[in-house]
C-alpha cells in the first residue's frame, strides 16, 4: 500500500510538473521537431550530399515556418491552455498553424532570390513536424492519463461496463481520473461487431450483451453499470436479470433528458430504479418553447417545497428567469428545496414565500407585492384516502384555494397560468378527483375572463413523488412485508417526477386557454406486476396482502374522459382537450358541516353544470 502510494506521489509530481513548464516544453518540442524536419527532409531531398544543401536557406525558411507556426499557437492560445493538450480543438489548432507556416516558407521559396530549396522540402518538412507534434501531444494525453490513475480506494469494486460507445468511454476514462473512485472497469460488452477488438484506457470489450452473466462471473465483477444515453426498458430488463443470475447488482447513466446534454462522469452513475424497469419513451420537450414562456421571465409556484414542485423549481431556474418565487406552507418543505437549488437552506431570501392558498387576503398581497408574469399552480391535496375521511379539507385547498390563487393572478394581470391537475378528474369518482376536476373547470373560467393564458395539466401517478404507491411498497420490502396491493387487477399509469414536470413545463409553452393537457403515458401498468417486480428485485421472499379498492377509487384510471376526445395538435404525446368553465352565477361554498355524502354530491353537481363565461368569487365561509 505504501509503494502504491509512492508511485502516485511521483506521478502527481510528475504532472505537476508538465503542467508548470507547458509552455517551454511545447514551444520547445515544435521548434526542435520543424528544424530538424526541415533538416532531415533536405538532406533526402539532396540525396543525402549534405555538400549540395543550401543551409543557409534551409534554415532561413525553418526559421520563416518556426516564426509563423509559433505565432499562431499564441494567437489561438494553444501555448496558454485555451485547449487541453491532445485534444480535437488542439489537434485543429495545431493543423492550422502548420498549413500557415507551410504557406509563409513556400511563399518566401517561390518568389525570393535565385538560390532556392527545392519546393518539396518546405511540403515534406511541414508534414513530418506536424506528425511529430500530434504524436507528443498524444503521448503528452495518454502519460497524463496513466500518471493520473488511481486504482481507486481500498473498497472499490469490479465493474462490467455495458455499451463501448461514446457514454463507455467517457465513463472509463473518468473513473480512471477520479482518485479513488469506488468502481475499476475490468471489461465492457457491447453488441456492435465493429468494437469487438475495443480496449479503452486498457478495459477490453470481452463479449455481446448477451454473454453478459458469463463475463461478469469471470470478471468477479460485482457491479454493471450501463453507460448508454438511450435505453430501452426491455433490454434494461434482460441486463438485470442476467446481472442478477451472475449475483451483480446494476447501475446506469441517466437517460440524456436528465443529463441536459452535460458529459458523462463517475458521479452520474446511479443505481437502477423502477422508472428503469416500468420505462416509456421519455417526452422529449421543445427547449425552445420552454425558453421563451420562462427566460427574463417573473415565475411563482405554489406548493414548491412538494415533490412536483421542488422538481419544477430546478428545472425553471435552469431557463434563467428574471425571478423564480417559491411558495409553500410548508417552511420545512421550503428549507429543503432552497437547499437543493442554492446550496444553503438559510430562508432568509425573498425568494421563499411562506402562505397558504387558502388565505385569498395573503395571496392578494404577495401578487401585489411581486408581480409574478407566470405561475405553476401545484399546491394541493392529493392523498385520495384522506380526502374521503376530510372532504372539506380537499374543498378548501383544491378548490378554494385554486379559485384564490386564480383571482390574484387575475388581479396583477399574469401572462401565463398552468393548473397542475390529476388523471383522476377524468370522469371522477372520488373526492380527489372531483375537487380537481372543479379547480379544472374554475381555471377554464378564467381563462374566459382573463388576458392571459391559463389552462391546466393532467397525469398519472408519478414515481418517487411522496406517498407514491412505491415508496410505501418499498417501506413494506424493507419492514420485511406483507406488501399490500388494492387488487389484483387494478391498473395504473405511471411518469417520472422529471417527465411531469417538463409536461407542465411545455405545457405552458404549447398549451391554449381553458384546455386540459394530457401526456400519452403508454399502456397502464398492472400494480400487481410492479409489486411482484419490486420483490424480485429485493431478492426477498415477501407475502402480497390484497386489501381491496378504497373508497372513491376506480379499477382502471382513464386519462381522457369519453366526451373528451383525443386532439394532438402540437406534439405526439400530448393531447389537448377542451374544459367547460363553471356557468356564472355558481356559489362555490359547501357548509362547515357536512357529511362526506353531501360533499360528494355538492361536488358532482359543480362538475356536472353547463358552459358560461366566468367564474364568480366563492361566497363567505360560516
Amino acid at each position: 500500500m505504501g509503494e502504491s502510494n509512492y508511485s502516485e506521489g511521483r506521478g502527481s509530481a510528475l504532472i505537476f510538473s508538465l503542467r508548470r513548464f507547458r509552455v517551454a516544453i511545447l514551444l520547445g518540442f515544435d521548434v526542435v521537431a520543424l528544424v530538424g524536419a526541415y533538416a532531415a527532409m533536405s538532406l533526402l531531398r539532396y540525396d543525402a550530399a549534405a555538400s549540395d544543401v543550401p543551409w543557409g536557406w534551409v534554415f532561413g525558411l525553418a526559421g520563416i515556418s518556426v516564426a509563423f507556426f509559433v505565432a499562431v499557437g499564441f494567437v489561438l492560445k494553444t501555448y496558454a491552455g485555451r485547449v487541453a493538450v491532445g485534444s480535437v480543438d488542439e489537434t485543429l489548432a495545431v493543423c492550422m498553424a502548420a498549413l500557415v507556416a507551410l504557406l509563409a516558407a513556400e511563399v518566401v521559396n517561390v518568389f525570393g532570390p535565385d538560390i532556392q530549396v527545392g519546393r518539396t522540402v518546405p511540403i515534406a518538412a511541414t508534414c513530418v513536424a506536424l506528425v511529430l507534434a500530434l504524436w507528443a501531444r498524444a503521448a503528452w494525453r495518454r502519460l497524463a492519463i496513466r500518471l493520473g490513475y488511481a486504482p481507486g480506494a481500498d473498497s472499490a469494486v469490479r465493474a462490467v461496463i455495458v455499451g463501448a460507445g461514446g457514454a463507455g468511454e467517457a465513463l472509463v476514462r473518468s473513473i480512471r481520473s477520479t482518485p479513488g473512485a469506488p468502481y475499476i472497469p475490468v471489461a465492457m460488452v457491447d453488441d456492435d461487431p465493429w468494437k469487438r477488438h475495443r480496449r479503452i484506457e486498457g478495459v477490453a470489450v470481452k463479449g455481446r450483451t448477451t454473454e453478459l452473466e458469463g463475463v461478469v462471473r469471470r470478471e468477479a465483477a460485482e457491479k454493471v453499470i450501463v453507460a448508454m444515453r438511450q435505453i430501452d426498458h426491455e433490454f434494461l430488463q434482460r441486463v438485470d436479470a442476467a446481472a442478477t443470475a451472475a449475483g451483480a447488482t446494476v447501475m446506469v447513466l441517466p437517460s440524456v433528458a436528465e443529463m441536459f446534454g452535460s458529459r458523462v462522469d463517475i458521479r452520474d452513475v446511479r443505481d437502477i430504479n423502477m422508472a428503469d424497469i416500468l420505462g416509456r419513451k421519455p417526452i422529449e420537450t421543445d427547449v425552445a418553447e420552454i425558453a421563451h414562456i420562462i427566460a427574463g421571465k417573473r415565475v411563482l409556484v405554489t406548493g414548491a417545497g412538494g415533490s412536483i414542485g421542488s422538481e419544477l423549481c430546478r428545472q425553471i431556474a435552469r431557463w434563467e428567469p428574471a425571478e423564480l418565487m417559491m411558495l409553500d406552507r410548508d417552511e420545512s418543505a421550503l428549507h429543503g428545496v432552497q437547499l437543493s437549488l442554492s446550496g444553503h437552506g438559510l430562508l432568509h431570501t425573498d425568494e421563499v414565500i411562506l402562505a397558504d392558498i387558502r388565505d385569498a387576503a395573503a395571496l392578494n398581497r404577495i401578487f401585489d407585492e411581486r408581480r409574478p408574469e407566470v405561475v405553476f399552480h401545484a399546491a394541493a391535496l392529493k392523498h385520495l384516502p384522506m380526502l374521503e375521511q376530510y372532504p372539506l379539507e380537499g374543498f378548501k385547498t383544491n378548490v378554494l384555494g385554486t379559485l384564490n390563487t386564480l383571482e390574484a393572478a387575475r388581479r396583477v394581470g399574469v401572462e401565463r397560468f398552468v393548473n397542475i391537475s390529476t388523471d383522476k378528474a377524468a370522469d371522477p369518482t372520488s373526492i380527489l378527483g372531483l375537487s380537481k376536476r372543479v379547480a379544472e373547470r374554475i381555471t377554464a373560467g378564467y381563462a374566459r375572463r382573463s388576458d392571459g393564458i391559463y389552462l391546466s395539466v393532467r397525469f398519472g401517478n408519478v414515481l418517487g413523488s411522496r406517498g407514491s404507491v412505491l415508496t410505501a411498497w418499498a417501506a413494506q420490502i424493507a419492514a420485511g412485508g406483507p406488501l399490500t396491493v388494492t387488487d389484483k387487477d387494478v391498473t395504473r399509469y405511471f411518469m417520472t417526477i422529471a417527465e411531469a414536470c417538463q409536461l407542465v413545463l411545455q405545457a405552458g409553452a404549447i398549451g391554449s386557454a381553458g384546455e386540459a393537457l394530457i401526456l400519452d403515458m403508454g399502456e397502464p401498468v398492472r400494480l400487481d406486476d410492479v409489486a411482484r417486480a419490486l420483490i424480485k428485485k429485493s431478492g426477498k421472499e415477501i407475502e402480497i396482502v390484497y386489501t381491496g379498492l378504497r373508497d372513491g377509487e376506480k379499477l382502471d384510471e382513464i386519462l381522457i374522459a369519453n366526451d373528451e376526445g383525443d386532439h394532438r395538435p402540437h406534439h405526439d404525446l400530448i393531447s389537448h382537450v377542451p374544459v367547460p368553465p363553471l356557468v356564472d352565477g355558481v356559489v362555490l361554498d359547501i357548509p362547515a358541516y357536512v357529511s362526506r355524502d353531501e360533499a360528494r354530491a355538492t361536488l358532482t353537481g359543480w362538475c356536472a353544470v353547463g358552459d358560461a363565461l366566468h367564474v364568480p368569487r366563492p361566497a363567505t365561509r360560516r
